[in-house]
């Protein structure tokens, strides 16, 4: 894996999570840090076939002190890349608002989603339908600062 360094991550080249990383991260954590109401963080994780480093911008939910995403894709029938990632290299590094900080990611048990999967319908209402679009069960990612 290639050593972390934030300047050389590769912002996702879709257009709007792009302009929103950028604002993210140019501004510390004090812009860009919500979507439509829901809270969002930069996940920097390696990619699987590049080995090299990405960031993306997702909606989180709060487990205790974790925190955890949804790799819902919008409800497609196959899993988004930085999932696929995360599965070969769990290490990662967050921005939550002003803190970075490193973190392991981990995919969620049946039982622990279905423990949290309200809590995250809340904090974004969409991942409902998502989850119904599809036969692909949205795996729900823990993510634990090391």
């Amino acid at each position: 894996m290639t050593e972390y360094d934030d300047a050389a991550v590769e912002i996702s080249p879709t257009d709007w999570v792009a302009k929103q990383a950028r604002i993210y991260e140019e501004s510390g954590g004090t812009k860009g840090t919500s979507m439509n109401g829901s809270p969002c963080l930069l996940l920097d994780y390696v990619g699987r076939r590049s080995d090299k480093w990405h960031r993306t911008v997702l909606i989180y939910g709060r487990d205790g002190d974790d925190y955890l995403v949804v790799a819902s894709y919008g409800g497609a029938d196959h899993h988004p890349l930085w999932y696929l990632s995360l599965q070969d290299n769990p290490e990662v590094h967050v921005r939550v608002n002003t803190e970075r900080f490193a973190a392991r990611a981990e995919t969620l048990s049946v039982e622990d989603k279905a423990r949290v999967w309200p809590h995250l319908v809340d904090v974004f209402a969409p991942y409902a339908d998502y989850q119904k679009k599809t036969e692909r069960d949205i795996p729900v990612v823990r993510l634990s600062r090391i």
